[in-house]
């Protein structure tokens, strides 16, 4: 009669210690962390509009997901990549993060996805251009979204060539993104019977950019090859306006964002080539998400904005799917569906991370052509994902290997 007596307590306290257990764990929220510039030279392109973005996801989605609540943190990685490693390795650590967004910065957000893989958080990288993210420093936890150095250059640079542009000389931001940009734009260029006459690596965030344009109007190139981003990029396409060097040079904007021709005015940037992965005046969808950006940002989002929305839309969609915040299964989800939603259509997250999909080839209107607000580009041609992603994976992530 005892031992029954002790099963029978045994059986109640281990189904109460369940029950607790289970509440604990629907008590627990769904953490989405952002790890961004929110101060620098990048701060323009994602910041606190990416946060919006983020906001905008979860309220969409309605605030919860698998009866969890659904909590987002943020930090300013001020472009260094230990800052932003330790706040990745904190929130994993500490605050129980289930999904981090980094932002902007390529050197920042391999040091990022090296803490995720040993983590094992998802980690979606956006606006940090560098292929190598799903090439060498690949992780069987990152995705990189958006659009990478290759799309840039087998957009923007194969344009410019075929336009006329035949010799190039680089302005490259002296860190991992610069490096891989300019290589990536060389190897365009001279695939596409162009050459390359010199390139000077420019400080991150350098106050005057006189004496590397002089290197590269010396040079006698045709084009002055911007392979930088953010205020580097504005900050040297107004200083190669007022020495007249883009009067003999044709400027390539290797990464351009709409947040950047908004701050340089159509009279500076007008005629300008870029690659985007996205604008908001392409259709319905697209407006339809501006307009409700507009109303809380009081401007349009760039590429990377509206990445960040969709992000994450789709990561809390996985988490739905598959009825848990389980780093693995999520992935092994995301890289089974095709994303079609307001910023891309038929894409998919390739092995190596990488999502696949179409890319838009623009030109900047000139001030006559431009009719209403933000209106800055008339969209050359569509650049299909394959043509600009290429067709398989980078065969140095180790993660794809055989």
């Amino acid at each position: 009669m005892n031992k029954r007596i002790s099963r029978a307590l045994l059986s109640v306290a281990c189904a109460a210690a369940l029950g607790s257990s289970a509440a604990r764990a629907a008590d627990n929220p769904v953490v989405i962390g952002d790890i961004d510039d929110l101060s620098g030279v990048y701060a323009d392109v994602i910041g606190k509009g990416g946060i919006e973005a983020i906001n905008m996801a979860i309220e969409d989605f309605g605030g919860s997901v698998l009866g969890r609540k659904i909590v987002m943190l943020s930090a300013d990685h001020q472009n260094k990549p230990d800052i932003g490693a330790g706040k990745f390795r904190e929130w994993s650590d500490q605050d129980g993060a289930n999904m981090i967004l980094g932002g902007s910065n390529t050197g920042v957000s391999i040091a990022m996805s090296k803490v995720a893989k040993d983590k094992k958080v998802v980690f979606i990288a956006v606006g940090g251009a560098g292929s190598s993210l799903t090439g060498a420093d690949c992780t069987p936890y990152s995705i990189h979204y958006g659009y990478d150095t290759t799309a840039l250059a087998n957009g923007t640079a194969s344009t410019i060539v075929k336009n006329g542009g035949k010799s190039w000389y680089f302005l490259t931001a002296d860190y991992a993104f610069g490096t891989q940009l300019q290589a990536s734009a060389t190897k365009v260029v001279e695939a596409s019977g162009g050459k390359v006459l010199g390139a000077v690596r420019v400080p991150l965030g350098a106050s005057d950019f006189s004496s590397f344009l002089l290197q590269a109007q010396a040079s006698g190139a045709q084009v002055i090859a911007l392979a930088n981003a953010g205020q580097d990029f504005t900050n040297s396409l107004k200083a190669a306006n007022e020495f007249g060097i883009t009067s003999s040079m044709k400027p390539a904007a290797l990464l351009g964002f709409i947040s950047d021709i908004h701050s340089l005015g159509l009279q500076t940037a007008h005629g300008l080539i870029l690659t985007d992965g996205w604008y908001w005046d392409v259709n319905d969808e697209t407006r339809a998400f501006a307009k409700r950006f507009f109303e809380r940002m009081h401007r349009e989002p760039t590429m990377p904005q509206a990445a960040y929305y969709s992000a994450t839309t789709n990561y809390l969609n996985a988490v739905k799917k598959v009825g848990t915040t389980d780093s693995d299964k999520v992935m092994a989800q995301l890289k089974s569906i095709k994303i079609n939603d307001m910023f891309a259509k038929d894409a998919y997250v390739r092995a190596d991370g990488l999502l696949v999909h179409d890319m838009l080839v623009v030109q900047v209107k000139e001030l006559s052509e431009s009719k209403y607000p933000w209106d800055y580009y008339k969209v050359l041609r569509v650049l299909p994902a394959v043509e600009a992603f290429g067709s398989a994976p980078d065969p140095s992530c180790q993660i794809v290997k055989k």
